[in-house]
């Protein structure tokens, strides 16, 4: 097992002896753990109890974080012709019809999210498994597939995110970076939970969240004291 660094084990120690944090404490303490020179993000964990092998207790939503991500998004967009404008106008890195789809059949693969207009979905056929391989589908649940493509573009840039659970039950998110603000982090961080809490299944019974942490990129994970972040939201 690798050894972890110096950097690190002195943050794992400043977390011994505390129990469980609320919103404040937790955002203070991801300043306090991060241990890399670059900008860390900040990281949500949540293990939802949840059965996810039935398709009704699967949780999967979007949501437009107050403060953004902190991370720049690179957008494509699939539009026809008369729409590539609209979409290069909000921001995507590239826009096209055929020429797009080509494109990506070739190799294309420098970017992080594909939104789509209904009208062309039914074109995607070509490079669907290589989209759908990395999670890249455009998809209406997620709110990539609509016929404003203009609006959802904008909305991604300024914070807009997918969260789902996988097959283990579980969430994971990034809700910002270490150089933000206290206040905007327990802003960005309470609006995620809020919005996964709101997004419960009728199906699911008991205990939704089981248990929850937060961490930055490469640091220890913070346990959050899931019973007082309730009372806080």
């Amino acid at each position: 097992m690798a050894k972890h660094g110096k950097k690190y084990r002195k943050a794992v120690e400043l977390l011994e002896g505390k129990e469980a944090a609320g919103l404040d404490e937790a955002v203070q303490l991801l300043k306090e753990t991060a241990t890399t020179k670059f900008d860390a993000t900040c990281e949500i964990h949540m293990r939802l109890g949840i059965d996810p092998t039935h398709a009704d207790q699967l949780v999967r939503n979007t949501i437009v974080l107050p403060n953004g991500t902190g991370k720049k998004v690179r957008v494509i967009a699939f539009v026809p012709d008369d729409k590539s404008k609209e979409a290069l106008d909000a921001g995507a890195i590239k826009a096209g019809h055929e020429d797009l789809i080509e494109e990506i059949s070739k190799g294309f693969m420098d970017f992080d999210i594909a939104v789509a207009t209904p009208d062309v979905m039914k074109d995607l056929g070509k490079i669907a498994k290589t989209l759908g391989t990395k999670g890249l589908m455009p998809n209406p649940k997620a709110g990539t597939v609509t016929p404003t493509p203009g609006k959802a573009i904008k909305e991604i840039a300024g914070g807009r995110v997918e969260y789902r659970t996988d097959k283990q039950g579980q969430i994971h998110q990034i809700f910002g970076k270490v150089s933000f603000g206290d206040a905007e982090l327990r802003e960005n961080l309470r609006t995620f939970i809020k919005a996964v809490v709101d997004a419960k299944p009728s199906a699911v019974k008991g205990t939704f969240i089981k248990n929850a942490t937060v961490a930055t990129s490469m640091g220890p994970g913070i346990k959050l004291d899931v019973n007082k972040v309730m009372g806080e939201l």
